[in-house]
Order: structure tokens, then sequence, then C-alpha cells
């Protein structure tokens, strides 16, 4: 028998938001929470992405919104337009998860909650095992997740996908299921068919006895993390490795390093980084080239020049762009600007404009030549190109920062940056707050 409580503690008036496919395992998540809201007076934000490759896809989407409807949920939801990755399944995971972040923002949650069962869990560590990984990658993924302000949470991790489906069955919970998920095209069906009945009938638990090896894992990665930051310290200037010093490390901490670096690239998901693409890059930083480079997956780039390796993300596919700012943007550096209600954050992570002074829609873009800002608290403008030079931002990386302007194309701000004359100070009148993250 199913029961949320007995794996994961519940606080008075927690703010939850739920990544919610409709599939069964989702929504017998929901349909967990909605039992015990009165109880920990909980409020509840059902957060749903539309990956819009399937017809039935927005029927569904209609479903989820009714449904909240009914049970005085908060419903939010987006439709992924179109994808510029080769990688569908990693593209779609790394828009989806800044649009729940943007939530837990937009709500001041103190929980993602996502229904990551102890299937995913088995499905996740084979993957990795027969690819190759670290420690850290073999682990899988964890119950429980530290984002500085808010916590993921997985608290279905203890379950089976089959008796997620029973709780289904009992408690008539309405679902759709994703036919997709039956095709052998993709790596994780496969494992899911044709390695899972296996384990099982050698052992029922097999979940249980995952999770306990998973665990295992992320205490000895704790371990060995506490000794690459020593050897980071050592060893890195900034983003760049320097060869030599590099070399004069243990080659298990050399590895450890370099899957920390690469983490910054693919996030917690780090199955598309393999055994090969390590040995490459210890090829690349072993070899007698001055000058080199190799390509790694999701057009990253690893460089090496002289004495110095560091890691880029191929711009050619990404420059140029230009997107109308419409309250969230995911952009193709991998951040995003969202619009927020409050902070007390003053850094040039954040703007507040005032409507009034501006032209909307505000316009997200890439910089062009000769563009100039009125920097606040300054006279005059000052070139981007200079600001770029003056704050040591890399070619690469210029090439596609994002430079937000208006629609008579002034620059009103160069997030992380610089901030303009049309930023307002905290006590000063203005209508919209952006967020760069």
């Amino acid at each position: 028998m199913i029961n949320i409580e007995e794996h994961f503690s519940f606080h008075k008036n927690d703010i939850i938001v739920v990544g919610c496919s409709t599939g069964p395992d989702s929504m017998a998540l929901v349909d967990m929470l909605l039992k015990i809201r009165d109880k920990y007076s909980l409020s509840i934000i059902i957060a749903h992405v539309n990956h819009n490759v399937r017809k039935e896809s927005y029927d569904e989407a209609l479903f989820l919104k009714k449904y909240c409807e009914d049970n005085h949920l908060v419903f939010e939801s987006m439709v992924i337009e179109n994808y510029g990755d080769d990688n569908f399944h990693n593209e779609a995971r790394n828009i989806r998860y800044h649009f729940f972040e943007s939530i837990v923002h937009k709500y001041d949650a103190n929980y993602l909650m996502t229904a990551h069962h102890g299937d995913d869990l088995i499905e996740t560590i084979l993957m990795r095992i027969v690819r190759g990984s670290n420690l850290n990658g073999y682990s899988g993924f964890k119950e429980l997740i530290d984002m500085d302000d808010y916590w993921i949470a997985r608290p279905l991790i203890f379950y089976t996908k089959a008796e997620l489906e029973e709780y289904d069955k009992i408690n008539q919970v309405p679902y759709f299921i994703d036919c997709s998920n039956n095709k052998d095209t993709y790596t994780r069906n496969r494992y899911r068919k044709y390695v899972l009945p296996f384990l099982k009938e050698e052992e029922k638990d097999a979940h249980l006895k995952f999770l306990k090896f998973s665990k295992s894992l992320q205490e000895a990665s704790k371990f060995i993390d506490k000794e690459r930051k020593k050897a980071i310290n050592r060893v890195l200037t900034g983003d760049i490795i320097k060869i030599d010093l590099f070399l004069n490390e243990d080659e298990f901490i050399q590895k450890e390093i370099l899957y920390y670096i690469l983490s910054d690239f693919y996030q917690d998901d780090l199955i598309l980084l393999g055994d090969k693409h390590i040995q490459l890059i210890l090829q690349l930083i072993n070899s007698k080239k001055a000058n080199a480079f190799i390509n790694l997956p999701n057009d990253v780039i690893a460089k090496k020049n002289y004495n110095e390796v560091n890691f880029i993300r191929k711009v050619d596919e990404i420059s140029n762009y230009e997107i109308e700012f419409d309250h969230f943007s995911s952009l193709p550096n991998n951040h995003i600007i969202e619009e927020i209600d409050f902070t007390d954050d003053n850094s040039n992570n954040i703007c507040r404009l005032n409507s009034n002074e501006i032209t909307l829609p505000l316009i997200i873009r890439t910089r062009k030549l000769g563009d100039r800002i009125a920097v606040k608290g300054m006279n005059g403008s000052k070139k981007i190109k200079d600001i770029f030079i003056d704050k040591k931002i890399s070619i690469e990386n210029r090439e596609s920062w994002p430079i937000v302007v208006d629609s008579l194309d002034r620059v009103v701000w160069i997030p992380g940056i610089k901030k303009s004359k049309f930023d307002k100070k905290k006590n000063e009148d203005y209508d919209i707050i952006l967020k760069y993250s």
C-alpha cells in the first residue's frame, strides 16, 4: 500500500509545484497530494509542458486544465514550439526544468515534485553503467536535491510503476498513456520492456536494492567531492584547466574534474556523456599539439591552447537569435529570463523597468555591430563590445550573450553584466521586474 507520508516529511503550509504530464505516475502523485492537502494546508501548483510532438498532447493539456479547475488547483502550462537540438529528450528535459524552476520562483515554492519512481531509477542506473559515467552518474538520481532556494523532491522513488498503476485503479485516478513509451526506438524503452521484467523475476524488490546501491554511491561521491574540490583549486583558473598542473593529479581525480566541469553543460543528466568522451578529452590534453579541439555531444567543444584547455558550446547554430519576450524565455545559452513579482536582489541579474519609459514588447536578441548602451549612472553611452572586453567575456560567449532591447531597439539591459539608464532603483516607480538565471 502506497503512503506518500511514510518516506517524505510534509510541513504545514508547504508550497509545492508538481511537474505533471497526465501520465499514470504524475496523476497518482497529484491525487496523493490532494488527499493530504487539507491536513497540511498545502498550496499545490500543477506545471504542465506540452512537448508538441503528438496530436493527443493538446487534448491532454485541456484535460489537465479542467482537472485542476475541478480540484481547485493552480494550473501553469507551456508549449515547446520548436526544437533546435539533435537530442530531443535532452533538450525537452532542459526546457521542462527551466519552466518548472520559473514556476517555483513565481509562487515562491519550497518544493518541485516529480513522479520519478523506482523503475525509473533502475533504468537510469543501468543506462549509465552501460554507457559509462562517474560515481555520481552511476547513482542515477537523488530522492532530494538542494537547489539553494528550493528542493527537487521525488517522493515516489520507493515504489514501482506497477504499484502506481494499481493505486490509480483503486482510487479511480484518470490518466493518459503516451504511446511513444512503447516504441523500441528509444533506449530507455528497451530497458523498460526487456531488462526490467527479468530483474523483477529474479527479485521482486529489485527497485529497493537499486535504491540502496544508489545511496551508497552518493555517500562515496560526497567523499570524493571533497578531494575533487581541493584538486580543482589547484588546477583551474576560472573555467580554464592548466594542463601542467592537471597532469600532476591522480588519473581518477582528473576524470572527476572533467565530469564536474562538463556538468555545467549537461546539468545533472550525464547520460549523454560516456567514458569514450572523457578518454577523448584526456587524449587531447596529453597530445603534443599546441592547438587542437574535439567535438562533444550537444555542440560542446573542448579546446586546447598550449598549456590550457577550456570548454565552450558551439555558437554557429545559436548566433543571431531574436525572441519576443512574454513573461518567460528559455535562451539558447542555457539561461532563462523571466518576469517576477518581487525580489530584494539588486545585482546585474535583476532589472526593474517602468513600462511608460520604454516601448513594449521587449526583445531578447544577440548583439549587433555598433550596439551601445546608455549605462546607468553614467553620462553618454558605451559600446557593448567594450563592456564585454572589460568584463573579460570570451568571444564565444559574446556571440550568444542575450541583449534586452525595447521595440525601438534601445538597449535596456545586458543580463548579468550591465544595467542601462532605464533600470529603476527599488524605491523608484517600476512595474516590470526581470530576472536572469
